[in-house]
């Protein structure tokens, strides 16, 4: 069961645009963030989306597994949308599909592996019914009055693409996320011939990947991970575990060359890993000989020098397989003295106090632990100021809109599109739900849609509300303090309590003349509305919850949350 995210039909979004002759580009997700990257393109009533993605909660949404965009004013306008495009694999790209393909029947176009990705998750929410579009560098596809080329670009996931979108007005350049390697691990370069042939033919807008745009020079080849794999694997003859993004095939491609150079087998550990690797192997992406993969059982048969282990978890997620591990409570793979494990990824911001965690764990074990500001084992997949420099000036384009960062990341990246010549009049830093309406006139922001965060609390949970999330966060603040009475039904007096219950609050045993003294406040208020427990009981129950909120907050400047039960017997 998806959550129900349909819109509310008494806060629509305006129906944009008020003339035919506008193209409307509407970032969804993406803008001031990192993840829930999404974009609406449209022209009179021809629509369609670039990614679905999503993002994982942050320190202040306790239980929420991971957050979508809002997809209000997609829904609301569903019979107008021609397509879903996506760029790349990457679930900041393409997690939220399942959400929003429940309440809406497009097709989706996307590169062989992009789209074997899509399946598997679609596959897990037992979403079936969707025409699922291959689609190749330099092919094109007819969206209504739009026609779009994908571009091959490089970037850390295999089949990346940027879209050259020609619309009525001209062309739009969207570069999905990349940078410019020029050694990529599958040979397959960059298109900058195709870039650079839009430029001649004149762009009206470019929105472009902001990731590193505060990070100088340029970013390094993925092939030089390679050389710092070599160089452990020569130095290390224990066990080598190496954990990173299930997505990062050619991350796993660098770790099979190098296990095989040095005579070691490989094993893959996780379900993500298992799967996308299977996927990869399938489609022709991935190249591993049959006697180099082995099964994890063949574990405890193997000389410790022959065996690398390739997992997830370099995010210290905390139901990872690598989590598992650190704490010792994996079945098969058991951390002892001359282990190294590589987190071969870069932390995302937020994670790195679990990620600490996790190292500490693995150390303290015996592992000899090697991560990103210790060794070389890690390349970003985006361009640096330099790439996004040439980016611009392949493309030159009329308008520019920094996308995919947070504000920061937009400002730098604005900066350097002043400095290839780009006037700051013709820069559009937006927020999601801003709406930039380009006209042969001129290019302004003209107004917002629905927009926001949807947060998810497991696959059948309907969204997690904004109420819901204040209340866990107050439960884990403050505690809870129940106060319970049982009270005979026909009579309406008090048979026994009142009884306080606290957890999360104060230790009950340490702290009896505090109970002591909320049990008589409790009795005391309920004598005085022994008439209104005859005719109203939630009166009674809400009076009982603000005394006691009033007391608890002067006597020891806590807020727990109050919650009073009268069970009638």
């Amino acid at each position: 069961m998806i959550p129900d995210l349909s819109s509310d039909p008494q806060n629509n979004s305006p129906d944009y645009p008020m003339n035919g002759n506008s193209l409307l580009v509407i970032p969804l997700g993406g803008i001031e963030e990192i993840g829930l990257n999404m974009t609406v393109f449209r022209y009179a009533d021809d629509m369609f989306i670039v990614d679905c993605g999503l993002m994982f909660p942050e320190e202040d949404m306790p239980g929420v597994d991971f957050v979508v965009p809002d997809f209000s004013y997609v829904l609301e306008h569903k019979d107008k949308i021609r397509g879903v495009i996506l760029t790349h694999g990457h679930e900041d790209h393409t997690g939220a599909l399942p959400f929003l393909l429940d309440g809406l029947k497009a097709p989706v176009y996307g590169t062989p592996l992009t789209l074997a990705l899509v399946r598997d998750k679609l596959d897990e929410y037992k979403i079936t019914d969707v025409s699922l579009v291959p689609v190749k560098p330099r092919g094109t596809i007819q969206l209504g009055v739009f026609k779009v080329e994908f571009i091959r670009v490089t970037h850390s996931i295999v089949d990346g693409v940027a879209l050259g979108i020609q619309t009525p007005i001209g062309n739009v350049i969207h570069t999905g996320d990349f940078k410019l390697d020029p050694t990529p691990v599958d040979g397959e370069l960059m298109d900058f011939h195709k870039f650079a042939e839009y430029g001649e033919n004149g762009v009206v807008l470019m929105l472009s990947d902001s990731t590193n745009a505060e990070k100088g020079g340029f970013t390094f080849s993925e092939k030089e991970v390679r050389r710092a794999f070599e160089d452990i694997f020569y130095k290390k003859k224990g066990r080598i575990i190496i954990a990173t993004f299930a997505s990062n095939i050619h991350r796993i491609q660098q770790v099979i060359d190098v296990a095989r150079q040095f005579g070691r087998r490989v094993m893959m550990c996780g379900r993500s890993m298992v799967t996308n690797s299977q996927i990869a192997l399938e489609l022709g992406y991935l190249k591993i000989p049959p006697e180099t993969w082995v099964k994890l059982d063949k574990l405890k048969d193997m000389d410790d020098s022959e065996v690398v282990i390739i997992t997830t978890g370099s995010q210290g997620e905390p139901m990872s397989v690598l989590a598992r591990i650190a704490v010792g409570e994996h079945k098969e793979i058991k951390i002892k003295d001359g282990d190294t494990v590589i987190l071969s990824a870069k932390m995302i911001p937020g994670n790195e106090r679990s990620i600490g965690k996790i190292i500490n764990h693995l150390m303290r074990k015996g592992a000899d632990v090697i991560y990103e500001k210790v060794s070389e084992i890690h390349v970003s997949g985006h361009a640096s100021k330099e790439e996004l420099k040439l980016m611009m000036n392949m493309v030159r384009p009329r308008y520019f809109m920094p996308i995919h960062g947070e504000y920061r990341h937009l400002k730098y990246h604005m900066r350097l599109a002043e400095k290839s010549g780009i006037p700051s009049e013709n820069i559009f830093i937006l927020e999601n739900g801003a709406v930039l309406e380009i006209t042969e006139e001129g290019a302004s922001v003209k107004g917002r849609v629905s927009s926001g965060r949807i947060l998810i609390d497991g696959k059948g949970s309907p969204a997690v509300e904004d109420v819901v999330l204040r209340d866990r966060k107050q439960l884990g603040e403050d505690g809870i303090v129940i106060v319970l009475l049982g009270m005979e039904a026909a009579t309406k007096k008090i048979l026994f309590g009142p009884e306080i219950i606290s957890r999360g609050f104060i230790l009950e045993d340490a702290s009896q003349d505090l109970l002591i003294e909320v049990r008589d406040l409790t009795a005391n208020t309920i004598s005085e509305l022994e008439e209104s427990l005859k005719s109203d009981v939630s009166h009674v129950s809400a009076k009982l919850r603000s005394t006691l909120k009033k007391y608890l907050r002067n006597r020891m400047d806590r807020r727990p949350m109050i919650m009073p039960l009268i069970v009638e017997l």
